[in-house]
């Protein structure tokens, strides 16, 4: 009974982890682009949902609706105003650009908000649960995974079902082509990267209703979701919500052998499951 709730408790929190890749995966897999800015971004969301649901007296659910379209227009505003700039063969100039940003975005929360810890309240939600087959889950994790699932579900639907999926696609596999056959990848980039935050915001949500963050939690966010995505692979969304579900239960196995183990048995699955699988559990097709 024990290893299922432990393993009840890793899915859940795969979630979460899930949700931290997602929206690294949409940028890493369209553009090639490693945004080091992107564990800095989900703190940012957390402390704007948090302000907003102090300010306006209001759910942190409705805080999050209103910054989702904030954090869409910067995004949007990063990508097509500087990082657009940055994409070519070296690959160099938008890790340093995104890693200037990550430590901008961290110290300037700092310096305005204190590096003490916060917490977003989930009000009654905190102590709510559910029975799972023979294992009681807390509500609040099992939404994350609800919410990564979801998430999925719609990232896969428009790359497979649309048409600005087609168009993504193309612009990954050969933007100079894509640009002669009518498509903006200027324009469409800029769009995958405000969805990016948009996914980031509900990550932080989650998270900041889960545990305490502070300007310096984008640093294990970040590593978490790399994890996720290099575990996952590329090939599909899918993979984000493998990864980060590979990555909880083997956080909440080794804490359930010794708790000084949670953190160093999530990096020994990710470097099994590389050692095993290179590209990932769903790999990008090649050719």
């Amino acid at each position: 009974m024990i290893w299922v709730e432990t393993v009840m408790q890793g899915v859940t929190l795969g979630g979460l982890y899930a949700l931290f890749a997602a929206g690294l995966y949409l940028v890493l897999g369209v553009m090639r682009l490693a945004n080091l800015a992107h564990g800095a971004f989900i703190v940012l969301a957390a402390y704007v949902i948090l302000l907003l649901a102090s300010l306006l007296e209001i759910g942190p659910l409705l805080a999050a609706l209103i910054a989702a379209p904030a954090l869409f227009a910067a995004g949007w505003l990063l990508q097509r105003l500087l990082l657009n700039r940055l994409l070519g063969e070296d690959i160099l100039p938008p890790l340093l650009v995104t890693l200037g940003l990550s430590i901008v975005i961290q110290t300037g929360l700092e310096k305005g908000l204190s590096a003490q810890s916060r917490r977003i309240s989930p009000g009654p939600l905190e102590t709510a649960t559910v029975e799972v087959g023979p294992a009681v889950v807390s509500l609040l994790p099992l939404l994350s995974l609800g919410s990564a699932v979801l998430v999925v579900l719609v990232l896969q639907w428009v790359a497979l079902r649309t048409a600005t999926g087609r168009a993504l696609r193309a612009i990954s596999d050969d933007p100079a082509t894509a640009s002669m056959v009518g498509i903006s990848p200027p324009r469409l980039l800029a769009g995958v990267t405000g969805v990016s935050l948009v996914v980031a915001t509900i990550a932080a949500l989650h998270a900041g209703t889960l545990a305490e963050f502070q300007p310096a939690s984008g640093t294990a966010y970040l590593i978490i979701a790399f994890e996720a995505v290099l575990i996952g692979g590329l090939g599909s969304p899918w993979g984000a919500l493998a990864g980060g579900i590979v990555l909880g239960v083997a956080q909440t196995a080794g804490a359930a052998l010794d708790p000084e183990w949670e953190v160093l048995a999530g990096h020994v699955a990710f470097l099994a499951v590389l050692l095993v699988r290179p590209r990932g559990l769903f790999p990008r097709a090649s050719g």
